[in-house]
């Protein structure tokens, strides 16, 4: 895998375009200020979390007794999951019994950016290849920072990209990712038969 293609597929699986209405609609009784300032401390959190798992998250694995090839089926299929939800439904009604006031981690944090499958996702970059620890740090880092740009410049995305344009860049980002979550699930399997 080249940092290109780490960037590109950190970038889908965090998936900004499709948290835009989501962190808007969380966020929209807040003065402008706090709602950016809550969005940077959520991304800030988030990419911390990341970091902990690329890093030590084959030892919370080993720890675990859980093989790789299982965390690459696993993640797979949540990542596959989220991919149909975000291509048939739009992923505005997951978070919508989410209590009022101010989120702190939950859900903006985790699972939006740092989802399940990032998690995932991370931990296997860095378990296929862990002498390129710093090329996966850059690739992480750069997918972070366009999902914050994304994130923390949303109301104005909002303003000149209409719902349907989101819709359907949320779908395509769907259908990018069920190829990539079936491709995580057929190299779990093949890692567990050792094919």
């Amino acid at each position: 895998m080249t940092i290109a293609s780490a960037i590109f597929l950190l970038f889908l699986i965090m998936d900004p375009f499709a948290n835009v209405p989501i962190f808007l609609g969380l966020l929209k009784n807040l003065p402008a200020p706090r709602r950016r300032a809550i969005i940077i401390r959520e991304l800030l959190i988030a990419l911390l979390i990341l970091l902990i798992f690329m890093f030590s998250g084959k030892y919370i694995l080993q720890l675990l007794q859980i093989s790789e090839s299982s965390l690459g089926v696993a993640g797979g299929v949540v990542l596959f999951l989220i991919s149909l939800k975000m291509i048939f439904s739009g992923s505005e009604d997951i978070f919508a019994n989410t209590p009022e006031g101010e989120p702190l981690v939950v859900p903006l944090a985790v699972p939006l950016i740092a989802g399940p499958s990032a998690i995932a996702a991370v931990i296997l970059i860095m378990a296929n290849d862990p002498n390129r620890w710093m090329d996966w740090s850059i690739a992480l880092l750069v997918a972070w920072s366009l999902v914050g740009i994304i994130l923390i410049f949303s109301e104005k995305f909002s303003q000149h990209i209409n719902h349907k344009a989101f819709a359907a860049i949320e779908r395509l980002m769907g259908i990018l990712l069920t190829i990539i979550a079936v491709d995580m699930i057929l190299d779990g399997i093949k890692k567990a038969f050792g094919l």
